[in-house]
């Protein structure tokens, strides 16, 4: 049986400092940046994703950046098939690869070495599902996954209908729940050895602050017309997932004249600070993630503190 890729990954909230903290680590150990961020993989989506600067991209190497058109579908499975050809590319380079991200359902996947959720599906029990949800609405659907997967609809939101939709299909294609196939997927073990760093805020104010300080950075960096240009290509009416990007549709209420930009802007940030909470939730749960203090006190650690930190938790 051949050894395991070793991959390292930088995760953790939104504005903690994961991509300057990846990039340094990448540029002193000879590593390249894989992005496990569900909205960066879209083109056009530059401001409100955070994406790293072209200067930055042009330093080290960066992927699974720019990928689709925001028009376009793009799965958790479509981000995990590319980004382990990506991994393996790397890593046969004789580089490090070194994932970069707070989408901590994208990274699960991808660390999965085997993948038992059913790969039968049924376009038109989809179809039927779906149409269901038109008619009668959202919660009715979400309701009926309820019945069946308890633990999958407390996880997923109403308003993911194909995601609730997909669970239904899994369960009356194959009589297994959609948890109990995660589950089954769990124990399959990683597909490669990681090791993982989170950076959490004990201080979670400081996180906030930096939070909001981003908002307004993004803002003056032309956050409002790249929102503009998207609402007028279609990508919020094409593509649900790109519609629910933090960052866009909290402007939506100011561009479409129902609020002023002061109101928007403090929803956004309320928006993305509840995002940076659910994170630090999410990577908290997982073994295979180290945390790292940026702040527990009063003094925040230095930029050169967390860099000697995490290359000690990584190449020890």
């Amino acid at each position: 049986m051949s050894e395991k890729i070793r991959i390292y990954a930088v995760v953790g909230p939104t504005a903690s400092g994961k991509s300057a903290l990846a990039l340094e680590i990448a540029r002193r150990f000879g590593g390249e940046i894989i992005s496990c961020d569900s909205m960066q993989i879209y083109r056009r989506m530059d401001i409100g994703t955070a994406k790293p600067t072209k200067e930055e991209q042009a330093r080290i190497p960066h992927h699974m950046i720019d990928v689709v058109e925001p028009t376009e579908s793009f799965s958790c499975a479509d981000y995990v098939s590319l980004a382990d050809k990506v991994i393996r590319d790397v890593h046969a380079r004789g580089k490090l690869p070194i994932i970069c991200g707070g989408t901590g359902l994208y990274l699960d996947a991808l660390l999965r070495e085997n993948d038992f959720t059913p790969s039968i599906t049924d376009e038109a029990l989809r179809a039927e599902l779906l149409e269901f949800a038109r008619v009668h609405g959202a919660e009715a659907l979400h309701a009926e996954l309820e019945k069946i997967d308890p633990e999958s609809a407390a996880a997923t939101h109403p308003n993911n209908v194909k995601r609730v939709a997909r669970a239904i299909e899994i369960y009356r294609l194959s009589g297994v729940t959609k948890t109990e196939t995660d589950r089954q997927s769990r124990l399959g073990g990683n597909r490669f050895d990681v090791r993982a760093v989170g950076l959490v805020y004990s201080h979670r104010e400081a996180l906030y602050e930096r939070i909001d300080k981003r908002v307004d950075m993004m803002l003056e960096a032309g956050l409002e017309a790249e929102t503009r240009a998207l609402l007028a290509e279609g990508v919020f009416d094409k593509n649900a997932t790109a519609a629910q990007a933090i960052g866009y549709k909290e402007l939506l209420g100011y561009i479409e004249g129902r609020e002023s930009l002061g109101e928007s802007t403090e929803r956004l940030k309320q928006a993305t600070r509840r995002y940076a909470k659910r994170q630090l939730t999410w990577f908290s749960g997982k073994d295979y993630v180290t945390p790292v203090d940026v702040r527990s006190t009063e003094t925040e650690k230095t930029f050169e503190e967390i860099v000697n930190i995490v290359s000690g938790l990584f190449f020890y």
